[in-house]
């Protein structure tokens, strides 16, 4: 069983404080010529207060666009790295330092370097859920709304996938002409939901839909009628004029974005209770409190070191040069 991890700040604001919290952060980050990105995951109203909200890939390239002398990332570390990487001139802020991923650390610099001794000759594409030293020794990077096009893009047939096992088996499912070998990496939140959860689910609500995100065991996969990242998951929505519910497989902060944009339909999450299980404690840890201390004091910035920094980009920058899938 994993151990809980627990937000110590137990202030839960009414709604009118929420609000006037998030007028003052939206006040302090034009004083400061500040963006607040969160990614979909986050907590409801950090999201509701955020400038951009959307998945890895859309938050790396709206933080490379923008013009903001100092990005707030209200994400989880990896991602606030991957934003200064790409804007090394830039302050970047991740307003919590214990917001960090387990899929990211699962891979360490040691131990891609023994598995790539393993594999001479592959090229190494590494998840952008990673931490910036991985990336660094990375031929290119991937978010699960471009990995099989980033797969299929590569002149080269042998390719080492890491750290995620399950986009990896997805995507050598998508790719079967291309020698994909997969590292032995998992999100959590994501691989502890079972197919039989989504059985019960589904069994509940004949007529819905299932959206799962890539990152799902196989078994999940199977069952889903559409498999996508989170931003493709909002689309697909409106691929269904017809069905007014939708089981949803992925981290629970999704259904504030897929709430907010269709407000007829019904999303129910695959576990069969409100993200009883897809709930990612880290994605949870940032909160409206801890973006205007961000704002106020400065709290955290990011920094990489620059030999990292320069290999990282690269990768990160081929992978934005390819077309994103849907």
């Amino acid at each position: 069983m994993s151990t809980q991890i627990i937000n110590l700040n137990n202030w839960h604001p009414t709604d009118g404080e929420r609000k006037a919290l998030t007028d003052e952060i939206r006040e302090l980050a034009l004083r400061r010529n500040a963006i607040i990105l969160a990614h979909n995951y986050q907590a409801s109203d950090v999201q509701d207060a955020a400038h951009f909200v959307g998945d890895s890939l859309g938050l790396a390239l709206e933080a490379q666009k923008t013009d903001a002398d100092l990005i707030v990332f209200c994400g989880v570390h990896f991602m606030a790295e991957s934003a200064k990487i790409l804007n090394p001139e830039k302050k970047v802020l991740l307003p919590n330092l214990s917001a960090g991923c387990s899929l990211a650390d699962s891979i360490t610099p040691e131990s891609l370097e023994e598995w790539m001794k393993r594999y001479p000759g592959y090229t190494v594409v590494t998840y952008v859920n990673s931490t910036a030293d991985v990336k660094a020794m990375s031929d290119i990077c991937c978010t699960s709304a471009n990995a099989v096009a980033v797969i299929r893009s590569l002149p080269g047939d042998k390719i080492l996938f890491t750290p995620d096992r399950n986009l990896g088996n997805w995507v050598k499912k998508q790719v079967p002409e291309k020698d994909i070998v997969v590292y032995d990496g998992a999100c959590p939140t994501h691989d502890v939901l079972r197919g039989s959860n989504v059985i019960k689910t589904r069994d509940a609500f004949p007529d819905s839909v299932v959206i799962a995100h890539p990152e799902c065991r196989e078994d999940i996969i199977a069952l889903a009628d559409e498999v996508c990242s989170t931003t493709a998951m909002l689309g697909r929505i409106a691929k269904y004029p017809d069905v007014k519910t939708f089981i949803v497989a992925t981290e629970s902060g999704i259904i504030h974005q897929m709430k907010k944009r269709y407000p007829d339909r019904e999303f129910i999450m695959a576990d069969g209770c409100i993200g009883c299980r897809l709930h990612c404690p880290y994605m949870k840890m940032i909160t409206l409190a801890d973006v205007k201390r961000s704002l106020v004091e400065d709290k955290f910035e990011i920094t990489v070191d620059e030999d990292v920094m320069q290999d990282a980009r690269r990768a990160l920058e081929r992978m934005m040069a390819v077309p994103r899938d849907n």
